[in-house]
């Protein structure tokens, strides 16, 4: 994958950090996962390419990090947060549901068909949750929109539990008040996910970002 490793930097360091790699799957002969060959969504990441992202060097002390991680991943994902300079605390669980309030069994897995989906939360230096967090659960049930979209939910529960400045890296969907990063990060790009839309795209949900 070509980018650019130069991360965006705020005076003091970004004090919450949101991040939805681009995980690459590999079956069990170690070769990629075809799905992501013949769809063409995104182009994905190794884990070592993630975790050298040089994270740590453009946040603060102390700091928050929203990791997304897949199921089958999650000792990647841990890694990562370790490499990035974060230990993990506890997860927030995404809970993909249908139109009709049911779990959205369209997910993918080998033994279990995957309707969740983890955010790992992990903590840089001594840092707790604001007020709001001590009573905020960790659980968000949305419905699935396009492919790899994350629910907008997450930025509400992340602004109210955690302080700013705001990083969200391999952003598709730039968000006011946040500093977004990634192929698809700039209003110009057209996220390769809307293409392949698990539901209609829908225009009130866009927001313009705030750069």
């Amino acid at each position: 994958m070509t980018m650019s490793v130069a991360l965006p930097t705020v005076p003091g360091g970004f004090r919450t950090v949101l991040a939805d790699p681009p995980w690459r799957f590999v079956n069990r002969t170690g070769k990629v996962a075809p799905e992501h060959r013949r769809l063409g969504r995104y182009e994905t990441m190794t884990v070592a390419e993630i975790s050298a992202l040089p994270v740590g060097e453009v946040v603060a002390d102390a700091a928050h990090l929203y990791l997304w991680c897949p199921n089958a991943l999650i000792p990647d994902g841990l890694q990562v947060m370790a490499a990035w300079g974060f230990r993990y605390v506890s997860m927030i669980v995404w809970v993909k549901r249908r139109k009709d309030g049911g779990p959205d069994g369209r997910g993918v897995g080998f033994y279990f068909r995957n309707v969740t989906e983890p955010i790992l939360f992990g903590v840089r230096g001594r840092m707790r949750t604001l007020a709001p967090g001590r009573s905020q659960v960790n659980l968000i049930e949305t419905r699935k929109r396009e492919h790899s979209r994350k629910p907008d939910e997450q930025y509400d529960i992340i602004e109210a539990c955690s302080p700013g400045p705001y990083l969200e890296l391999f952003a598709r969907y730039p968000r006011p008040g946040w500093t977004a990063w990634g192929l698809e990060a700039s209003p110009d790009v057209v996220p390769r996910g809307r293409r392949f839309p698990n539901y209609a795209w829908d225009t009130a949900a866009a927001v313009s970002p705030s750069r």
